[in-house]
């Protein structure tokens, strides 16, 4: 294997209840994959988007207390189109929670308007005259992996008892939606996309072994078409089926599996590098696992001294520049757990005139 892809090993080391986010997001990096959904959810989209130049926002939305359940992604696509749109912007939502959320067409408005609102201080950053501000359309796509069936609509009429009267005074939008696990397979894969036949043996990932035998053969069978060319599409989606095995499935189970994958391979030259790849990846694993087992109670005594001394500081230089510091505020800041939001506040206060300029939001 080479470095890039040693490399792409260590950026899986996560708990394995984090299997469906972290492996979801690292997917949907590459813009094919992106397309890949597309096509499933907004086919009729799909030719009017450049997917060539689509564009990472290295952004997320949500809030540090909800970021267990779920997480976020921004692109910028340019738009082939006869209107004066010349860009919009596509939200993915990784919703990985066991339970439907009644509040989740809320949400997705919140996040919207947090993204506008992004642009907006940048337009104002950037000194453009407002006469010319113009604010990206988003195309917003919710991606939940949950067992359970989703009947919730995604709509925020439908958390209101709302008189037909009053129905124009509230706002109205498309969310497109994907609930992986209840999805027909012909669905998924109408388009022949790599992406698609991941997402079907996703769908079987606490099945019997016989039906994700079944899904594995088809899908690699399916991916193994991908020409030379796209190579790194190819390597990327094997990549994610080891995991899948490794993360999802009995450890008895793992090299029939694996070597199932491999016999499915015609070149030679792909299955020898199929093979090497998981070979790598559960000599990985193994040496993760034993260095977790000798740093873990290290690591969370040093990373439990380090938030305790970053709150301390914070609320040190409250203190100092705002005193007195409401109790409400001494509360939220003393059970804070996010190194990131903490230093983030500190930095706020070192120029803040007064509390009111600290973004004091999502604590």
């Amino acid at each position: 294997m080479t470095d890039r892809e040693i490399e792409a090993l260590t950026s899986f080391d996560f708990p394995i209840e984090h299997f469906h986010d972290r492996s979801t997001r690292w997917l949907l990096e590459d813009s094919d994959n992106v397309r890949g959904l597309l096509e499933i959810v907004a086919v009729n989209l799909v030719e009017r988007l450049d997917f060539s130049r689509l564009l990472h926002i290295n952004r997320s939305f949500i809030p540090d207390n909800l970021r267990e359940q779920e997480s976020d992604l921004v692109y910028r696509v340019p738009f082939r189109g006869e209107s004066a749109t010349d860009e919009l912007l596509i939200y993915i939502l990784i919703e990985h929670q066991s339970t439907v959320d009644p509040m989740m067409g809320f949400r997705v408005l919140f996040y919207m308007m947090q993204i506008w609102d992004f642009q907006r201080r940048e337009l104002e950053s950037n000194n453009v005259p407002k006469s010319v501000w113009r604010l990206r359309p988003i195309i917003p796509i919710v991606f939940y992996t949950g067992e359970q069936t989703w009947h919730t609509p995604l709509s925020l009429s439908s958390l209101m008892n709302l008189p037909d009267i009053l129905s124009g005074f509230i706002p109205k939008f498309d969310t497109l939606f994907l609930s992986v696990k209840h999805t027909d397979t012909s669905e998924l894969t109408r388009t022949d996309h790599p992406f698609g036949w991941l997402l079907t043996v996703l769908q079987k990932e606490h099945s019997t072994k016989e039906e994700i035998r079944a899904a594995l053969m088809e899908a690699v069978t399916h991916i193994d078409t991908l020409d030379a060319e796209k190579i790194g599409q190819w390597r990327r989606s094997i990549f994610y089926l080891y995991l899948l095995i490794l993360h999802r499935r009995p450890p008895k189970e793992h090299e029939e599996l694996q070597t199932l994958i491999h016999k499915q391979m015609k070149e030679p030259s792909r299955r020898e590098e199929g093979e090497t790849m998981a070979q790598t990846m559960a000599e990985y694993l193994i040496q993760q696992g034993e260095e977790h087992g000798e740093k873990r109670g290290e690591k969370r005594g040093e990373k439990r001294g380090e938030i305790r001394a970053k709150r301390e500081s914070l609320l040190k230089l409250l203190h100092l520049r705002f005193d007195p510091v409401p109790e409400t505020l001494i509360t939220k800041v003393s059970v804070m757990r996010s190194l990131s939001r903490l230093d983030t506040l500190f930095e706020q206060a070192v120029t803040a005139q007064t509390l009111d300029e600290i973004n004091w939001e999502n604590i």
